[in-house]
C-alpha cells in the first residue's frame, strides 16, 4: 500500500479503519463490495459482530490489531479471496471453515440445496454429494433434514478432513464424509434416492480462470478435460449404477452449459430433465431423474 507511516499513524479507531479500508478496496472492487469486505475484515480482526463496528465508531483499536488488519489488507488488494484471508465463509446460514485446498462455498450453489428439498420431503432420503469440498451443500441438507442418510465424499484429503471439521463444529457428524474418486470407494451395492455434485465444469482455456478470486482456488475443483464436460459426462454415465428407481441427479454447472447438460442426460436416458437458474437468472442447476 502506497501510504506513508505518519499518513497510517492517524488511523486509529474503528471507524477510521473502516473507512480507510472501504478506500483502499475500492480499487479492485465496487463500493459495495469493498464495504463488505472491510466489514468482514474487520470483525475478523476484532473478532466481534459487524454490530460492533456501528455501535463503537469511536473505540481505538489495538496496535496489534491494527497490524493483521493491514495485513489482511495487502493480503485482499492483490487479489486473495477474503474467505481464505479470514478462514471462514457463511453458506445456508451456516459458517463454514474454508482452506485454499478447496473452492469457496458461493450463493448461487444454494438453487441447489432449494430443489433438493423442494422435490423430497420424506423423513427417509438417502443422498449422496460427490466432490464435497467444504461439505456445504451435504452438511445445509443435513442441517435440513437431520433423518436424512447422507455420504460425502471428496478426491482431495485435505478437503475430507475439512469437511469432516465442519460437519463437526455444525454438530451434524450424522454425515458420512470420506475420500473418494467419484464413485469409486462407494458401496456397489449401495443406492441413493439423491445424488448431487458442484463438479469441475471450467474448460482449460477459459479466461476467467486468469479473474477475481479463481485466481487462488484449487484448479483441480475448477478444470475439466473435454472443455469441461468430462467429470459431468462421468458422473452422468455411472450415477446410474449408484441411483434407486426414480433417483433423481443434480449438477451444478457454468451458466452456458445447461443446453449440453440436458443433452448428456438425455443421451444416458434420465428423465424429468429440469434446469434452475441461479440468483442473478443465469441456468446453474440441471436435474435429471432416472
Amino acid at each position: 500500500m502506497s501510504h506513508t507511516s505518519s499518513e497510517l499513524s492517524d488511523v486509529n479507531t474503528i471507524e477510521q479503519l473502516f473507512q480507510y479500508g472501504k478506500s483502499c478496496l475500492s480499487s479492485i472492487v465496487d463500493a459495495r463490495d469493498a464495504k463488505i469486505d472491510t466489514q468482514v475484515l474487520l470483525t475478523t480482526v476484532l473478532n466481534k459482530p459487524t454490530s460492533y463496528l456501528l455501535t463503537w465508531p469511536e473505540k481505538r483499536v489495538l496496535d496489534a490489531e491494527k497490524s493483521l488488519f493491514f495485513d489482511f489488507l495487502n493480503r485482499r488488494l492483490k487479489g486473495e479471496p477474503v474467505a481464505y484471508i479470514t478462514g471462514k465463509r457463511e453458506f445456508w446460514s451456516l459458517d463454514f471453515l474454508v482452506a485454499p485446498c478447496t473452492l469457496i462455498p458461493r450463493p448461487d450453489t444454494e438453487i441447489l440445496i432449494e430443489a433438493v428439498l423442494e422435490n423430497n420431503t420424506d423423513n427417509r432420503v438417502s443422498v449422496l454429494d460427490l466432490g464435497t469440498g467444504t461439505g456445504a451443500i451435504a452438511l445445509a441438507l443435513a442441517s435440513e433434514h437431520a433423518s436424512w442418510d447422507i455420504d460425502a465424499v471428496d478426491f482431495n484429503e485435505e478437503a475430507v478432513a475439512l469437511a469432516q471439521t465442519n460437519a463437526k463444529q455444525l454438530s451434524l457428524e450424522q454425515v458420512k464424509i470420506y475420500q473418494s474418486d467419484w464413485f469409486s470407494s462407494i458401496d456397489t451395492d449401495k443406492r441413493f434416492n439423491v445424488i448431487v455434485s458442484n463438479p469441475p465444469y471450467i474448460a482449460k482455456d477459459d479466461e476467467h480462470l486468469a479473474q477475481g478470486d479463481v485466481r487462488f482456488e484449487p484448479l483441480s475443483a475448477l478444470v475439466a478435460e473435454d472443455d469441461g464436460y468430462a467429470d459431468i459426462k462421468h458422473i452422468v454415465e455411472n450415477a446410474r449404477n449408484f441411483l434407486s428407481s426414480n433417483g433423481q441427479l443434480y449438477l451444478e454447472h457454468g451458466f452456458e452449459q445447461h443446453v449440453q447438460v440436458q443433452n448428456i442426460l438425455n443421451d444416458y436416458g434420465y428423465q424429468n430433465i429440469k434446469t434452475f437458474n441461479d440468483y442473478g437468472g443465469n441456468p446453474r442447476i440441471t436435474m435429471g431423474t432416472l
